[in-house]
């Protein structure tokens, strides 16, 4: 059994060890936790390429260690060519999943690296771009050992992408799927990140790289141009936050799904639950997500066409409204749609207390499994998500953001102790934020036992098409009749299902010593010194 990783000197959790170790790099050399972060960010997008790529979105927050946590907001817009009328023309109903027409949004997550930067330096930190890259470009030029997540990615989702320009030639080298432990070089992208570490991440938008990467989307007949390039802007934002308990929950501000991962723990705080991962604890929390999805799937999009601003749902009379919907001996009616997903959570906290929540994806494996031709970027299909039905929650429109399942967390509690928390997983990220969360806040468990301990999930996430509650194996024959009795639609799952998605934490106590935890599910690592 895992045990939970100590250090008192900085701490790096990452669903691949190599990010771990580039962020862990950075921290010894007296870097802060937000450059540490952006380490651990490039060298995963680089080694984890199934799962995330610099040709996606991502999400932060930073809480310093005096002052209130800052969010930024590096989500790119659909481009000026993704239009309803065009998808339309081509006969399509919905968005293709794959291939040039679903690489139709902005990359912003590069753009978050610079705001990160910026804060990065607004906390004493001092590395350049350059260092905080090298890893990464060493990965993409010299290789890193393929995964088994890789290898299994590859073979299952190489049927589908018939229109992904690229991705064959990238990811099956000589014509076949790699094998867990054969070097997977990027040269490419090497190139491209050599271009970022030397010009900087504007670059990436509004210079040499930027005209480079247009071209690139322009050759391979994507809806994104030159000009929603530059006029790309990744923004800090205030975080949305709930009091829970003895602390303050912090989360990501649509149009992330980050108000119902606050309005699950805000409603499961109302119940009665003496102990964690019994009956009461699994269906109050699948209760409690229930009632807070009605209100995402109701309200949440692009927050500037919202009908409601995010805040008025974070206040008591909603949480108790919510908490009051939920029977605790009998499962709702659930019937809906859901979302994938594919992505990588990361946290850091640093020797003086500076703590990062950090996730960064393309949408579904590989994203649109486009690769683009001269910059060698994997390209998102986060646009995916739009509906073609302009009276849709969420219809397309050039400059409009998609909705994104991401969401990293943050707690500030009462007693001094930072918690930074999160994982991958589609709709399952806030039901396994709230699982840990309430294990190691509420139930006092280990950080790492929190993690390893057996999930469970309701509605879509990586990799199942299916909206019913799945649930691992590991949880006692007991529980899971008991849920099934209580009319839950119950599936069981292997165990360490990657279904539930790659969760980790790091939780730093008032004398300065962090425990940090990894999932077994994922290749990852928690690092420290």
């Amino acid at each position: 059994m895992l045990k939970s990783t100590f250090a008192a000197n900085g701490m790096v959790v990452a669903p691949h060890h190599l990010a771990a170790e580039s962020g862990l790099a950075v921290l010894r050399e007296g870097g802060n936790a937000v450059e540490a972060m952006i380490a651990a960010a490039a060298s995963i997008a680089v080694a984890y390429p199934h799962m995330n790529s610099i040709g996606g979105d991502g999400f932060w927050i930073v809480a310093p260690a005096d002052g209130e946590p800052v969010a930024i907001d590096a989500c790119g817009a659909a481009g000026s060519n993704a239009t309803i009328e065009r998808y339309k023309s081509e006969g399509l109903d919905a968005i293709p999943a794959r291939g040039p027409l679903a690489a139709l949004t902005v990359a912003g997550t590069v753009s978050g690296w610079g705001v990160a930067k910026q804060i990065a330096q607004r906390l004493g930190g001092k590395m350049p771009l350059d260092r905080l890259l090298a890893d990464a470009i060493g990965y993409a030029r010299d290789g890193v050992a393929v995964t088994e997540g890789q290898v299994e990615n590859t073979a299952s989702k190489l049927p589908e992408m018939g229109p992904a320009i690229g991705f064959a030639d990238v990811y099956t080298p000589g014509g076949k799927v790699p094998a867990r432990g054969d070097i997977f070089r990027q040269p490419r992208l090497a190139a491209t990140l050599e271009r970022i570490a030397k010009a900087g991440t504007e670059d990436f938008y509004r210079g040499e790289l930027g005209a480079a990467i247009a071209a690139d989307l322009a050759a391979v007949g994507a809806p994104v141009t030159a000009d929603d390039l530059t006029v790309h802007q990744a923004h800090e934002v205030t975080p949305l936050s709930l009091r829970v308990g003895n602390g303050t929950v912090y989360n990501m501000r649509p149009p992330t799904q980050g108000l119902a991962s606050l309005l699950i723990l805000g409603a499961f705080a109302e119940l009665e639950c003496t102990e964690a991962d019994g009956f009461d604890f699994v269906h109050l929390l699948v209760e409690s997500t229930k009632q807070a999805f009605a209100i995402r799937d109701r309200h949440i999009t692009d927050e500037r066409f919202m009908d409601m601003p995010p805040e008025s749902f974070l206040n008591a009379e909603t949480v108790a409204r919510l908490a009051a919907g939920v029977d605790p001996k009998k499962a709702a009616d659930w019937k809906r749609g859901g979302t994938d997903a594919d992505t990588i959570w990361m946290g850091v906290i640093d020797r003086h207390g500076n703590a990062v929540s950090f996730i960064q994806s393309i949408y579904w494996e590989f994203g649109s499994g486009v690769v683009l031709p001269e910059t060698g970027i994997t390209w998102q299909n986060r646009g995916a998500s739009f509906a073609l039905d302009p009276s849709a929650l969420n219809p397309l429109a050039p400059g409009r953001k998609p909705f994104h399942t991401l969401n990293p967390a943050m707690a500030k509690l009462d007693d001094g102790s930072v918690l930074s928390y999160g994982t991958m997983g589609g709709e399952g990220q806030p039901q396994t934020q709230a699982a840990v969360f309430n294990r190691i806040v509420r139930f006092g468990q280990p950080v790492q036992q929190a993690i390893t301990a057996p999930r469970w999930l309701l509605g879509r996430t990586w990799g199942s098409d299916s909206t019913n509650l799945k649930i691992e194996d590991r949880f006692p024959a007991e529980v899971i009749t008991a849920l099934e009795d209580a009319g839950q639609d119950v599936e069981v799952v292997d165990s360490f299902s990657d279904l539930m998605g790659h969760a980790g934490a790091l939780l730093r106590r008032p004398d300065g010593m962090i425990e940090a935890g990894f999932d077994p599910r994922s290749d990852g690592a928690a690092r420290g010194f």
